[in-house]
């Protein structure tokens, strides 16, 4: 199976100043986290909760582009997404 993104929900992470969202490959959930630090180099600013999410939104084919791409290279039970996936 690959991996898909059917649900478009995400939430902030505050214990990892990130935003959460899923994936999954078939009926299997796949967690990810990208760090604020990643949403910043996408959008070039500092953000708070409500730009993250916002940094998120406007971003959210390339961050799932590197959600699958870091999905595809190993397989883990959970993934972070950081500023030099980007």
């Amino acid at each position: 199976m690959t991996l898909t993104f059917p649900n478009p929900s995400r939430s902030f992470d505050e214990a990892h100043n990130a935003v959460r969202f899923s994936g999954y490959d078939g009926v299997f959930q796949v967690p990810f986290i990208v760090e604020a630090a990643a949403l910043k180099k996408t959008s070039g600013k500092v953000l708070l909760e409500s730009e993250c999410l916002t940094a998120f939104d406007a971003a959210r084919e390339r961050i799932l582009d590197v959600a699958r791409k870091a999905y595809s290279d190993r397989r883990r039970s959970s993934y972070t997404l950081t500023a030099d996936d980007f």
